[in-house]
């Protein structure tokens, strides 16, 4: 895993979360409309609250978009993870040519969703999988 580093509005972001929801940050990436957690293993369920109340009230509190990607320390179940509601099949790591790329294979009914409005699923699983497990890129099947 690749040193991450969190800008000072990250940290402020994940002191935020962790102080309403009682779970445990491993990373955030703070965009212009939207806020990408990486929570710990286990902590989904206090990060998101009864019945979303954890979660709406982060929304409402920093006014953006909030995505919650739970962490594994198995990169296939971590991409699992990071495609949110899609049913991914299965997950493939190879290494071609000093790069390590992730083939994640989706039925072709939920392919518009893992690519997501201009690529932003898509883009999101590349980034946290780059972050922390140094897959250079993930291509859907």
């Amino acid at each position: 895993m690749s040193e991450i580093r969190l800008s000072t509005e990250g940290i402020r972001y994940i002191a935020l979360f962790e102080s309403v929801t009682g779970a445990t940050v491993k990373d955030c990436i703070v965009e212009d409309d939207r806020i990408i957690y990486v929570v710990k293993a286990g902590d989904m369920g206090a990060a998101i609250g009864r019945n979303g109340d954890h979660i709406n009230r982060i929304k409402k509190t920093v006014d953006k978009q909030v995505e919650l990607v739970e962490y594994s320390d198995d990169p296939v179940i971590f991409i699992k993870n990071a495609f949110g509601p899609v049913t991914v099949k299965s997950v493939n790591i190879t290494t071609r040519k000093d790069k390590r790329v992730a083939y994640a294979d989706v039925s072709n009914k939920e392919k518009g969703l893992a690519i997501g409005r201009e690529g932003k699923n898509i883009g999101k699983v590349k980034m946290v999988a780059q972050r922390h497990h140094d897959i250079d890129d993930v291509i859907l099947q």
